[in-house]
């Protein structure tokens, strides 16, 4: 209205709903898939309890496998459930961080090491190659959630008999970009776009079969945008896929773009 009073234009105001609706519809994803993931443990855990009260009496052997199925469901749940928190400490930016310079070459070889058995039962080779003068500016912690859940789920979902390889280049932008690659049966295409979501698994039955949260890549993912980085994937049908996740190069130990890479290490 003007000052006498009388209309002298139209305010239109619109409101653009789509976000709002993608975040309630992930929220409901979410609420579902965490509501299924706690809901099977505990009814295993139920389950083999309420048989081992109404059977009081029944062989110790039995009874030992009973327990030792509740026990492997009560860890699957307590996995879970760190797991959760985890994602919800990075995203609300709550997650303590301890930055300092690492040499990379130290942490990978250490996780290496650690997931050599794995390896072993698929016949794996696993092996790293990575310059000894790149340094990180990381939390040792954090950098080693990354490497675990990226090296387990190579093995892990590779082939048997195959190769999973690290490797770390520095970048021209004072950034160290690390690979994980295996020679397994690669990501459909249409799922690439989705392999960091929460709970999002590319063939459910095994998954679930095979272990694990459904959390870890989306944990990854986190981590990354935490220390600075950021992650990705690339994936052909039949050849295998690559993730890369990139770090801050530490000041007191930046190296030249183009220098040669050596090799400090093989596991085989």
């Amino acid at each position: 209205h003007n000052a006498s009073g009388k209309p002298e234009s139209v305010l239109l105001i619109f409101h653009d709903f789509t976000r709002l609706k993608e975040l309630e519809n992930a929220r409901r994803e979410f609420v579902a898939n965490v509501s299924h993931e706690l809901r099977t443990p505990l009814s295993m855990i139920k389950g083999f309890v309420e048989t081992m009260i109404d059977h009081p009496t029944m062989e110790r052997e039995t009874l030992s496998g009973f327990l030792g199925k509740v026990k492997k469901h009560s860890d699957r749940l307590a996995h879970l459930i760190e797991d959760l928190l985890m994602v919800s400490r990075l995203e609300s930016g709550q997650a303590t961080v301890n930055l300092q310079s690492l040499q990379l070459v130290h942490e990978v070889s250490r996780i290496v090491d650690d997931l050599q058995r794995n390896a072993d039962k698929k016949n794996t080779q696993l092996t790293y190659s990575v310059e000894g003068q790149l340094h990180v500016l990381g939390d040792s912690d954090l950098l080693e959630q990354i490497l675990l859940n990226l090296l387990e789920n190579a093995v892990k979902y590779g082939k048997e008999g195959g190769k999973v390889s690290v490797d770390a280049t520095h970048d021209r932008h004072e950034q160290i970009c690390v690979s994980v690659s295996d020679d397994g049966p690669g990501i459909p295409p249409e799922s690439l776009d989705r392999i960091f979501e929460r709970f999002f698994r590319i063939d459910k039955a095994r998954s679930r079969a095979q272990g694990g949260t459904g959390l870890g890549l989306s944990i990854v993912k986190h981590i990354a945008q935490t220390l600075g980085g950021r992650v990705w994937v690339e994936s052909t049908m039949g050849e295998g896929t690559t993730f890369f996740f990139t770090l801050k190069s530490s000041p007191e130990h930046s190296i030249a773009p183009n220098t040669p890479a050596q090799r400090l290490g093989s596991v085989a």
